[in-house]
């Protein structure tokens, strides 16, 4: 995944966010609504989150040093899990407040019609959003399915918009639903139902985010490199046996930890030979690996 990628994906969703906040806010304000105004405190969250990530990418970035040796591209890591908080308490935990208060002190929604359209508005342009998310990440992806991508990324930051775009989906959603129940019925409970369950779901998003970037930040294996490092290391007539071998991501970059048993009788010239022949070719075949470190044993 290219950092370019994630940047497009991100202002994207800044841009369409901004919009929609600004959008909602006016509506909910003028007609009352509370799912209403549960969307629009999403969409101000969202923008948020999404300058959060934007710090962090560039945080990302900052040259190694020696007493960070391998950089800083896990700190991406970290802001991600701050837009996970965010979403949870801000979105979250307010939309249901929201709601609440609104389902014990009923308000009448007046210009209904008005705040459907903006809804409707607000769908068009946060399905932008997600067709940008979409096509970014669309070469990482693959064959995968988008949840088994979702599982086994490590662009926390792509990861995070996508997640937000398709709750924001499903969001408006519920809002268009319960708004319309309220217009047709005339029972406002409907609409501060709407603002508690657009909640239940961001905190539901938020969760599942969180727990995925948490284990980034622990340091996730990167299965796929892993395995077809393991192939190739196997198929080298030098290695006897491959004894263990890690492949941890580090931000967009891995780190790749070999022990191996190579020919007994190789003399140490033609041994480093190999193993420097090896660590190009895996390199070549990966581009994502950045570190290699290579041990000679014949005992894991």
């Amino acid at each position: 995944m290219s950092h370019s990628s994630s940047i497009t994906a991100i202002l994207y969703a800044l841009a369409a966010n901004l919009g929609i906040t600004i959008a909602k806010a006016g509506a909910a304000f003028w007609t009352g609504s509370g799912s209403l105004l549960a969307e629009a405190i999403h969409s101000l969250a969202d923008s948020g989150n999404q300058i959060l990530l934007l710090i962090g990418m560039r945080r990302s970035k900052k040259q190694a040093n020696q007493r960070h040796p391998m950089g800083y591209e896990r700190e991406a890591y970290i802001w991600s899990m701050m837009v996970a908080i965010t979403l949870f308490s801000v979105g979250g935990v307010f939309s249901v407040y929201e709601g609440w208060l609104r389902y014990t002190d009923p308000h009448e929604v007046e210009n209904a019609g008005v705040a459907f359209l903006i809804l409707v508005i607000a769908a068009a342009l946060e399905s932008f959003s997600l067709k940008g998310a979409l096509a970014a990440l669309k070469e990482e992806k693959g064959e995968r399915t988008l949840w088994q991508w979702f599982q086994e990324t490590s662009s926390s930051e792509l990861m995070v918009v996508t997640g937000e775009d398709i709750a924001a989906l499903a969001g408006l959603v519920i809002a268009m639903i319960m708004l319309g129940l309220t217009m047709i019925t005339g029972n406002t409970a409907f609409d501060a139902a709407g603002s508690m369950l657009i909640g239940l779901l961001l905190i539901a998003v938020a969760a599942i985010v969180g727990r995925e970037v948490h284990s980034l930040i622990l340091g996730e294996s990167a299965e796929g490199i892993r395995d077809s490092i393991k192939q190739y290391l196997e198929s080298q007539p030098s290695v006897r046996q491959v004894l263990n071998l890690w492949a941890i991501n580090h931000g967009n970059s891995v780190m790749v930890t070999i022990k191996a048993e190579l020919l007994p009788d190789m003399a140490v010239i033609n041994a480093v030979d190999e193993i420097n022949a090896m660590e190009r070719q895996i390199k070549e075949a990966h581009p994502r690996v950045k570190w290699i470190f290579f041990e000679i044993d014949n005992v894991d």
